[in-house]
């Protein structure tokens, strides 16, 4: 079932886009045409299939521990350090983003 004119101009008073009557025939047959493009996927037998809302699924945690690796070259500090424009210990000093009230400079 095709999109009309009044479909199309009611997607885009919701996305508070201006069309001129032009611009309206346009983006009708533009959108016509992307539903057209998806009808294969309407082909396929979904029957059972549990909807998802996520690509992965119940996957919740990807990170890994926060641990070093005895497999991963680590860098050693006073070299990660030698080309910094200021460092204090361990670390890099870099300019503060969040102006006064950030603390150490």
């Amino acid at each position: 079932m095709p999109l009309t004119r009044e479909d199309v101009r009611d997607i885009a008073d919701y996305a508070r886009i201006a069309l001129t009557e032009e611009e309206l025939d346009e983006m009708t047959a533009y959108m016509n045409e992307a539903v057209e493009l998806l009808e294969p996927i309407r082909q396929y037998d979904l029957e059972g299939v549990e909807p998802t809302f996520h690509p992965i699924g119940d996957l919740s945690n990807v990170m890994a521990d926060d641990v070093p690796d005895v497999e991963v070259r680590a860098l050693p500090v006073d070299v990660a350090l030698s080309n910094a424009g200021s460092s204090r210990g361990r670390s890099f000093r870099v300019p503060s983003i969040l102006g006064d009230q950030g603390g150490d400079r």
